[in-house]
């Protein structure tokens, strides 16, 4: 495939893996009784509302072709969650953080479906298309959720840690925020991202052949 055909077939379950991940956020902040997001609009499955043109759009198309689709790594316009209006903070943090990549647990599994019905289904002009957007689905919103998964503040599976800690062990891990995502990009030009990842991730992709047969 060529550069513009590799765009156009991973532009829709990029931008929804990312974008996706940040209204589950809002969603669950609204839930338990935070409803920032809510009144911005940010509660919402148009993807245009969470779309930050560096993070969803540039870093990411420019990673893919470098990388020639091995590897992917981008953001959404954050949603804002002001943890002190929840009912019970440190106990649904949790909930809260744990929703994004919940969300890309349940895309990927979509688009597991998705790839086992095309390769099940007569063959047709635009097979190979699906098939392809299918598999895209399936790497980024596994690879962003294992990354978020990570147990590194600002990342979901920080705030995840945070949540479980005993309240003096949490505000001192919590204070690793501001340097979180420096930390995160001197690990990816590394290569110790790439090293933590891999195996994760293909064990995600064993089991996810495993319940779709494909």
């Amino acid at each position: 495939m060529n550069v513009i055909q590799t765009l156009a077939i991973s532009a829709l379950p990029i931008i929804f893996a990312i974008t996706l991940h940040e209204a589950a956020h809002g969603y669950a902040a609204r839930h338990f009784g935070d409803p920032t997001a809510w009144k911005l609009g940010r509660i919402t499955l148009n993807p245009i509302k969470h779309i930050d043109p560096v993070g969803t759009i540039l870093v990411p198309g420019i990673i893919l072709l470098l990388s020639s689709g091995g590897m992917l790594f981008g953001w959404a316009k954050p949603v804002p969650v002001d943890f002190g209006r929840l009912h019970n903070p440190k106990r649904d943090m949790l909930w809260v953080a744990a929703a994004g990549p919940g969300a890309n647990l349940f895309m990927a599994l979509c688009w597991a479906l998705m790839l086992k019905l095309t390769i099940e289904a007569p063959e047709h002009a635009y097979t190979q298309p699906l098939l392809e957007m299918a598999r895209v689905g399936i790497s980024i919103n596994g690879v962003l959720m294992i990354l978020n998964l990570l147990p590194l503040p600002p990342l979901d599976g920080g705030r995840i840690t945070v949540s479980l800690l005993p309240v003096r062990a949490a505000y001192k891990f919590a204070q690793v925020e501001p340097y979180g995502l420096p930390i995160m990009f001197l690990l990816l030009f590394l290569g110790v991202l790439d090293t933590i990842l891999r195996p994760l991730l293909g064990a995600f992709f064993m089991v996810m052949r495993a319940i779709f047969g494909f």
